[in-house]
């Protein structure tokens, strides 16, 4: 009765490929008409490939009594057995498994993982004499046996590292649903202190009491753009990307002027120029390339050098809307540039404000208007992020009903 499960064992040792060869090739080396694989423990003796003309009637899967073979004293030395001529052997002439099986000819090398573990045995035998050459018997068969021991351990470290794969994608996972939960469920408390901030600005009338208010207002504000982000991450990396409903627009201008007089009202100390000239007309989703507008220059707020001036360029240039945000301060580290438009990106490497989802959640809203997004950085010229999504003219209405695709793929720089 078997106390330790052999199934992976088997299994690995069928996976490779070279066994059936290797287990022929035991057999033409030593001119025996059995050959095995055995894994052997210090308490059982299991056989996991055989290759055998004698119907000796062992099949992988079936065991021989621990104590009967010669295994478990290799398992114990580590060193090969073998012997031509049992009945004559100074040794085993004596050994009770030649003569209890009916052996004349063995040989048996060991299988040593590269951590050191012993598996098992490669070995051979037969009921008649051998005439072996030792010296090549032993360094052939031992090759063999190392390279049944290098397969296991590469099954064993793609193995693991696939486990390691399938664990971090449900880490992902449940923690991506558990964002999507929280961000949902914060909502209403959110919700309920706003209107508490609201209520209270309304009534109060001293100056000081009235500037809480107000700052609750903010903090407020800044909360539910946390949670949209949240959201949107979540949305993005659960539902296949961050939704985008492009449609027929005439608000589009103020709207974006909007955005950015919220960004100056929220933030008194920044100093932002704009040009904003986009045709009467847009087919887009306002609300997202709004939101796209609104992380750039936060990303410009908080990245750029404080009382240095934020400019944004908005404009239609061949069917195309351009918005442009640029700013002074730190450029963008080189070896952070392919990773900038990932999420957490800013946040893993100590960057000041926020989760780090801005420019993912921006770059996500520019793929799903199929756009693109770049980047430059640099301490003479500045940074300046660059979106440019499909758009139309005025006087080109069939554009405006079915846009033709961008030209240039999708791409991060």
């Amino acid at each position: 009765m078997s106390t330790i499960n052999f199934g992976p064992d088997l299994r690995a040792v069928a996976k490779i490929e070279a066994v059936p060869m290797i287990l022929r090739m035991v057999k033409h080396v030593t001119g025996m008409r059995f050959a095995a694989v055995a894994r052997v423990t210090n308490k059982q003796w299991v056989t996991c490939a055989v290759d055998d003309s004698i119907e000796f009637g062992l099949a992988p899967g079936d065991e021989l009594a621990l104590e009967t073979t010669i295994c478990d004293e290799i398992r114990q030395h580590r060193t090969p057995v073998i012997f031509g001529h049992a009945s004559e052997h100074p040794v085993f002439s004596k050994h009770h498994t030649p003569k209890l099986y009916g052996l004349e000819s063995y040989v048996s090398i060991p299988i040593v993982r590269a951590n050191g573990d012993f598996f098992g045995t490669l070995c051979a035998i037969d009921p008649s004499p051998a005439d072996l050459d030792v010296a090549t018997v032993t360094e052939t068969l031992t090759l063999f046996a190392q390279l049944i021991a290098a397969n296991l351990d590469m099954q064993a470290s793609v193995d693991q590292s696939r486990r390691a794969l399938e664990d971090e994608k449900e880490t992902g996972h449940l923690r991506e649903q558990l964002i999507a939960v929280l961000g949902h469920d914060l909502r209403t408390p959110l919700s309920a202190i706003r209107m508490g901030a609201d209520l209270l600005e309304s009534k109060l009338v001293e100056r000081p009491e009235r500037r809480l208010a107000v700052a609750i207002q903010r903090s407020a504000k800044s909360m539910g753009s946390l949670i949209e982000n949240i959201l949107d991450f979540a949305r993005g990396r659960l539902g296949g990307g961050i939704p985008v409903e492009p449609r027929i627009v005439d608000t589009l201008q103020a709207d974006l002027e909007r955005v950015i007089g919220e960004i100056a009202t929220a933030h008194p100390l920044a100093s932002i120029e704009h040009s904003v000239q986009v045709p009467p007309l847009n087919r887009c989703d306002p609300v997202r390339v709004c939101q796209l507008l609104s992380n750039l220059l936060a990303n410009a707020v908080t990245h750029g050098r404080r009382g240095a001036p934020i400019k944004v360029m908005i404009s239609c240039d061949d069917y195309q809307l351009v918005i442009s945000v640029w700013n002074q301060g730190v450029p963008i580290e080189p070896a952070l540039m392919p990773r900038l438009f990932l999420p957490y990106t800013r946040s893993e490497l100590g960057q000041r404000e926020g989760l780090g989802l801005g420019l993912y959640i921006a770059s996500e809203i520019v793929k799903g208007h199929k756009g693109t997004i770049a980047v430059t950085s640099s301490e003479a010229d500045g940074t300046r992020f660059t979106a440019t999504l499909p758009s139309a003219a005025p006087d080109q209405p069939q554009a405006l009903i079915a846009p033709t695709e961008p030209s240039t793929p999708d791409s991060h720089p």
